[in-house]
């Protein structure tokens, strides 16, 4: 199937964001990384695939610092790690521990720092029963949360419409958006009306279907934010620069980056991650 299109395809950038083949639906971080490869080929195999300010002048994208679910003191280790690292957003994995020990770690951050001083994000990832997340969101409203992702799982769109309309705290959307195509876009968007949507390129099928969404929900007055989702530091460079591109009216607004520093086999390059920011090293190569 990558060959037939890939002979078929020229440079226009409609042709080049596959915007309007289906083949590869199935399989998003395919479709991702191909749309990824033909991007570069275009210009010129350097690894700038959205020749911007980021890519060529080294400016700075501002990111969530991302807390990892785990014992209480292992994520009080990473929160402080952050903080002294200088993010001004934190986003906590919460469905690990007890409801109670995870508000006392949202109590301990809120002792310290009011929420003009630091953003929270929580992510469920689909943890609550439905019965029971209205009445968990209403309780995290008093840690003053920027949004909460998913907290119940995905597929229930009239029970997440309920808890959009109802919920004190924002509700985004993750998983929600994952294998949804062409006009069930917007079909969710209108029957779940939330108040974020979380964007993740190798999850969702690439930039093209990313713009998709961005359009859709925007004229729903919907907002967004860009994620990464483990890939090779290859693959977020390029989700990097796809991100400032898109966010030139919303440089303020923190974004899900910098994922690739989990592993250790990683390729070397120059993206570093600096007081809350992701940018090019100066310093920084390439490397295998």
């Amino acid at each position: 199937t990558i060959l037939l299109i890939a002979n078929s395809l020229s440079f226009r950038k409609e042709q080049v964001l596959l915007q309007s083949s289906s083949d590869l639906n199935a399989f998003p971080a395919l479709r991702f990384a191909f749309e990824t490869a033909l991007l570069d080929l275009k210009n010129g195999g350097e690894r700038k695939i959205f020749k911007n300010d980021f890519s060529l002048q080294g400016a700075k994208i501002p990111i969530n610092g991302l807390i990892w679910m785990g014992s209480k003191t292992f994520m009080l280790k990473q929160m402080e790690e952050k903080l002294m690292e200088g993010f001004s957003c934190l986003k906590l994995k919460i469905g690990a521990l007890d409801f109670q020990t995870e508000k006392e770690l949202l109590a301990s951050i809120r002792s310290s720092f009011s929420a003009k001083e630091i953003s929270i994000r929580l992510d469920a990832n689909g943890a609550f029963s439905v019965s029971e997340a209205l009445e968990k969101l209403n309780q995290l409203s008093d840690f003053e949360i920027h949004s909460v992702e998913q907290p119940i799982k995905p597929g229930q769109w009239q029970e997440m419409a309920k808890l959009c309309a109802l919920s004190p705290i924002p509700v985004a959307l993750d998983e929600e958006l994952i294998g949804v195509y062409g006009s069930r876009k917007s079909k969710l968007l209108d029957a779940i009306k939330p108040h974020y949507i979380i964007l993740k390129p190798s999850l969702l099928g690439g930039f093209a279907m990313c713009d998709e969404w961005i359009s859709l929900a925007e004229k729903q007055g919907i907002d967004w934010w860009i994620t990464s989702a483990l890939e090779s530091n290859i693959g977020l460079s390029a989700i990097c620069q796809y991100t400032f591109e898109k966010t030139s009216h919303k440089r303020e607004m923190p974004q899900g980056l910098g994922t690739g520093s989990l592993y250790h086999n990683n390729i070397k390059s120059p993206l570093c991650v600096q007081k809350g920011h992701i940018h090019y090293s100066a310093k920084g190569i390439w490397g295998y």
